[in-house]
């Protein structure tokens, strides 16, 4: 398969693994305000940050499983970017989105939540596939410093 084609094709499991996300964060903003007496605005971090931790699983498991680490401080290292670049992109992405069509111009809530879901997505997968599980962090984890051999002459 060419570059392409694995790109794409890992694309397909990011946005199988987005929809599922999607899905989940529709029906907490859906159940949040309803059954919470939550505002839309204040549902929708929440939500966000339920569904980063969802999708974090589920890529680690699916999407980019060929990039498995092999400790436990690697993987904390990729959670820890996760949330800083997929995390802060929704919940910052999503949660502007919201406000301003809901908040400002009275939109619809889960049409709103929708687009945001979208164009938040885009932009995560690139983080993802170039920040989040490049195998590049990984091999420096793993960096130990060398150990110096002092030379001896033999007399």
């Amino acid at each position: 398969m060419t570059s392409t084609g694995r790109l794409l094709a890992r694309l397909g499991k990011f946005n199988l693994v987005g929809l599922l996300g999607a899905a989940l964060q529709l029906l907490l903003l859906y159940v949040l305000p309803k059954c919470f007496h939550m505002s839309a605005v204040a549902a929708t971090p929440v939500a966000v940050e339920i569904i980063v931790l969802h999708n974090f699983a589920w890529h680690e498991q699916f999407t980019w499983r060929d990039r498995q680490l092999k400790s436990f401080r690697q993987r904390q290292a990729r959670l820890w970017r996760f949330h800083a670049g997929n995390g802060l992109t929704s919940l910052l992405g999503n949660t502007v989105l919201v406000y301003f069509l809901v908040g400002r111009l009275n939109a619809p809530v889960l049409p709103s939540a929708l687009g945001a879901i979208v164009v938040c997505s885009l932009i995560n997968f690139f983080i993802a596939d170039r920040w989040v599980y490049t195998t590049h962090f990984a091999i420096l984890s793993r960096h130990q410093p060398a150990t110096r051999k002092v030379a001896t002459h033999p007399n």
